[in-house]
């Protein structure tokens, strides 16, 4: 196994195993002596009153017992915690991203909480860069140019949705024999594969893809003469931010087209419903605990909840087509209606609701029957983008 020293990309399993430590302490640890002495004042509310001085001294006593011993299992497990994160710093260990497994934990994990691992462990923090074999690609000239030997003059930029990585374009390869990324070389494209941190909040992401964008332009090996934006879920969100970010951008105007598959322009019920769930629990002192394990999620999550307004206008120059799927094969069977493609519902996909309010006035929509991980790989889908990029 390898013992290379971990850069910021290529972080080291303990550090990993320093994040479990300072989880299971915060999360686990807290949960537990939260849950377990709010049950002890509800037990102790209703016996103390009929048993008098006596009860209220058992409960006056468990307390502090049990205070103390979640105390004393807080810090053995800070102090293991503090172990690991210094031998991690020394770049001791092997390093995690040796397979698809340990990717897809990371991109799991930046999902759900990204934006402090930003803050507090950013060597575990994805940073946003093109992905070729696995790796990240230097956004330089010669790099670039290393990474794309047959680059051309049209560029096909794929951006992934929350919890998920740049290999997620790969997904139902197998059974269909090829991936939209293939495909659309066949046609003259080149393929860009993004990687991100998806607990970010969607509008840092936009900013920091329009400054990939500008320096992938920039350095490419070739003129580029036109750029097509395919975003799956959050993805699409952040595409949109981009195409917002004030300043003078290169890259904005070479984009042709713009691809949202199961993207919640409008919104996630689910995301909400996380949020409603963590509200619900927070109410009642003994499910205030895992209230609090709900109130983990990352910014990018919350940024589901309500998805990006009219202040995101589309490209006027670009022509936008907007894909949902359902789990009938008609839209407005009462399961697909309500439940869309289990993530996202067609509405939000379109960007319309019933109020009349329409963000892509003159998009191009297309329906599927599937759920929201299909459109990854999906032969309609497919069929589509060789008939828009071709």
């Amino acid at each position: 196994m390898s013992t290379r020293t971990p850069s910021r990309q290529e972080p080291g399993l303990l550090d990993a195993l320093a994040l479990l430590a300072q989880v299971a302490d915060e999360v686990l640890v807290d949960t537990a002596r939260d849950t377990h002495l709010a049950w002890v004042d509800r037990a102790h509310g209703v016996l103390d009153r009929p048993l008098g001085r006596s009860s209220a001294m058992v409960g006056r006593g468990h307390r502090v017992l049990a205070g103390s011993l979640y105390r004393g299992v807080g810090l053995s497990v800070r102090g293991l915690t503090a172990g690991l994160d210094m031998v991690a710093r020394t770049g001791a260990g092997p390093v995690m991203e040796t397979g698809h497994r340990s990717r897809a934990v990371r991109s799991t994990v930046n999902g759900l909480i990204g934006d402090r691992l930003e803050r507090e462990r950013p060597r575990l923090a994805i940073t946003m860069a093109p992905r070729v074999d696995d790796r990240d690609v230097p956004l330089t000239r010669d790099g670039l140019a290393a990474a794309y030997p047959t680059a051309g003059g049209q560029i096909a930029v794929f951006l992934h949705g929350l919890c998920e990585n740049d290999a997620y374009w790969r997904r139902g390869r197998a059974q269909r024999g090829t991936t939209y990324a293939e495909e659309l070389a066949e046609l003259g494209w080149t393929p860009v594969m993004l990687r991100t941190n998806t607990g970010l909040p969607v509008r840092t992401n936009g900013a920091a893809l329009a400054a990939v964008l500008e320096a992938l332009v920039a350095s490419w090996p070739t003129d580029v003469s036109r750029v097509a934006l395919i975003g799956h879920s959050m993805g699409g969100l952040v595409i949109r931010a981009a195409t917002a970010v004030n300043g003078e951008w290169t890259w904005r105007d070479r984009v042709s087209d713009v691809v949202t598959l199961g993207t919640p322009h409008l919104g996630a019920p689910l995301a909400g419903g996380v949020k409603r769930g963590s509200e619900l629990l927070g109410r009642l002192p003994e499910l205030a605990g895992f209230g609090r394990i709900l109130d983990q999620r990352a910014a990018g999550v919350e940024d589901l909840i309500l998805g990006l307004d009219e202040d995101f206008a589309p490209l006027p120059h670009a022509r936008y087509r907007l894909v949902s799927a359902t789990l009938t094969a008609s839209p407005r069977h009462p399961v697909g209606a309500f439940f869309g493609d289990v993530l996202v519902r067609q509405s939000s996909a379109y960007g319309r609701d019933r109020r009349g309010r329409n963000l892509f006035p003159d998009g191009e929509v297309l329906h599927l029957r599937g759920h929201h991980f299909d459109l990854l790989n999906d032969d309609g889908v497919a069929a589509a983008l060789r008939k828009w990029l071709g």
